[in-house]
């Protein structure tokens, strides 16, 4: 059964572990606040707050992002037929996190996870004792390509499909790192059949107000993000076929009548290794 992983908090009093640096904000601890979890200490709800003033619909962009999750994972291990799931930029645990959803529709699902912050990495260390499939936790860098793949092959299988999932990462990676080799590194290692799923904030949906909500957060929060276009996010595809509905607005992939309605500012789309 699934947990709810807002159970495992932070108290507001309680000291920070020795490697966490609580002096500058998180992204992974300031979308936490944003969903409305616990693991966030007060240098996070002070930039949260200060995004929030600039874009106040930002708590529906994330909400609709994890519903662009599940919708994914469940499209995947269902419809798709896929059992292996390498999800790069996890971000603190919440609910309907990738293994519980895929491992509710597969129960043998293989799922690795992959973060570089120790807040994360400390609810990994749970999560590898409380599912059904396998489950395993990489600290790396998503520019650690080659860590990452050699790490993720003692876990999953790549000569069989794998789904590479990024979801709401890869604006924290700047151009000059050049995000769309990093994607294509990581979708020629896998075998054809091979899904990818990315999620990404958008710079052409509610312009004015995106790019207000960027710049209050990359003066605040430690590692700088990069809204891009629909061109720009559509390059991380080159090669593979789009599944429908193709690339659209978070809330609009595949939704369930029980889903948000709210435009969401972020691109998303999944597509098929040929």
């Amino acid at each position: 059964m699934a947990r709810n992983w807002y159970d495992s908090i932070v108290p507001a009093d309680a000291a920070a572990p020795r490697d966490i640096d609580v002096t500058v904000a998180h992204p992974a601890r300031v979308y936490d606040y944003w969903l409305g979890g616990k693991d966030n200490f007060a240098v996070d709800r002070q930039a949260a707050e200060e995004v929030l003033k600039a874009k106040p619909g930002i708590r529906l962009n994330v909400r609709a992002n994890r519903g662009f999750l599940a919708r994914t994972v469940r499209y995947l291990a269902g419809e798709a037929g896929i059992s292996q799931f390498l999800d790069i930029g996890t971000g603190i645990p919440t609910a309907n996190n990738t293994h519980e959803v895929a491992q509710a529709v597969r129960p043998d699902a293989r799922v690795v996870y992959v973060d570089n912050d120790p807040i994360v990495l400390t609810h990994a260390r749970a999560l590898l004792t409380s599912t059904q499939g396998t489950t395993s936790f990489i600290e790396a860098d998503l520019r650690d390509t080659g860590l990452i793949l050699s790490a993720a092959a003692k876990t999953l299988d790549f000569s069989k499909p794998v789904a590479i999932m990024m979801i709401a990462v890869l604006h924290l990676i700047p151009d000059q790192d050049d995000p769309w080799r990093i994607v294509s590194e990581f979708v020629q290692a896998v075998p054809p059949g091979s899904y990818l799923a990315i999620s990404h904030p958008a710079s052409d949906v509610d312009s004015r107000d995106a790019e207000r909500a960027a710049q209050s957060y990359n003066q605040h929060v430690a590692a700088p993000m990069r809204r891009r276009s629909r061109e720009e996010f559509g390059r991380f595809f080159d090669g593979l076929e789009m599944i429908e509905p193709g690339i659209v607005q978070m809330h609009q992939w595949r939704p369930a009548e029980t889903d948000l309605t709210a435009p969401s500012s972020g691109h998303a789309a999944v597509a098929r290794k040929p």
